[in-house]
């Protein structure tokens, strides 16, 4: 397997999240979700007749759940009209529920400067062509890796990645972490990308700065990356992650995040610079946790 495409491979790749924001902190700057701001256990009811509403539980028999709203009413539910009653992440504000990001330790491929509580597992699929898995060892390392469904190798020459991560630094509002991204495959190229980021602001609203240094057999090269996230809705994040290398090229990206719990999606655009021809390319991408 030639140079080249595992390259490609890597800065399509960049590095696989590792997926858990530890800071719960929430912003009170100009522009940001404002107070008065509930962090106490938040459980989410859902009743027989579609009706859903987010608050505290007051009390439970076998029979009943007396439940208080994030309104401040209080509701009297028999069990046998229950769903389900589960205790959430995230949020309630200016009486509104805001999920928490289960997935804020990334931006679209990138890595935030955040962990993985231990015992966690992150599972999902970039550009519906890459999967991957990443495991929480301990609330500061994790682990994962991956490998793309198609491209058209012979299976002993299939690459794979592994993906080690170790969060080095948690200050409550800023974070710093390393990590590698290292590729093998059956015809003995092994290439990879090691870098390091940091994460400065609340789950919310934060800016990523990375560097790293890409290596492919003899060859090397730096790489580095500046993105940000602003949450703009309870169930909605604006992301952009860009990239520049020292030859000067590059990528621009910016897009959504769509908020669901432990189901995530991402859709954005991502331009190429330093080419010829200027164009976009999509970007989809699909996550899941489990906890």
């Amino acid at each position: 397997m030639a140079k080249t495409p595992v390259i490609l491979i890597l800065l399509s790749l960049v590095a696989v999240p590792s997926v858990r924001a530890q800071s719960t902190a929430t912003d009170t700057g100009p522009g940001a979700l404002t107070q008065p701001v509930q962090n106490a256990d938040v459980y989410e009811l859902v009743l027989k007749d579609g009706s859903r509403a987010f608050g505290t539980v007051i009390s439970e028999t076998d029979q009943e759940v007396v439940f208080r709203t994030h309104g401040g009413a209080t509701l009297t539910a028999r069990r046998a009209d229950i769903v389900t009653l589960r205790r959430v992440k995230g949020r309630i504000q200016e009486g509104e529920f805001l999920r928490s990001d289960e997935h804020r330790s990334r931006l679209f491929f990138a890595p935030t400067a955040r962990s993985l509580e231990r015992g966690q597992v992150s599972v999902g699929v970039f550009e519906f062509l890459a999967p991957f898995v990443q495991v929480g060892v301990t609330d500061r390392f994790s682990i994962g890796g991956g490998t793309p469904l198609v491209f058209g190798f012979e299976d002993f020459e299939r690459p794979f990645w592994i993906t080690p991560k170790l969060q080095v630094y948690n200050g409550g509002r800023a974070q710093a972490a390393v990590g590698v991204l290292h590729v093998f495959d059956g015809g003995g190229e092994n290439a990879g990308i090691g870098y390091g980021v940091a994460t400065f602001g609340s789950a919310d609203n934060a800016l990523t700065v990375g560097a790293g240094i890409a290596y492919s057999g003899d060859d090397k090269g730096g790489l580095y990356m500046i993105g940000g996230e602003r949450r703009v809705r309870s169930n909605l994040k604006l992301i952009t992650e860009n990239y520049i290398t020292k030859g000067g090229n590059g990528i621009l990206s910016g897009g959504l995040r769509f908020i669901g719990g432990r189901l995530s999606a991402d859709l954005a655009l991502a331009v190429p610079l330093g080419g010829d021809q200027l164009y976009a390319f999509p970007v989809v991408n699909f996550m899941y946790i489990f906890k």
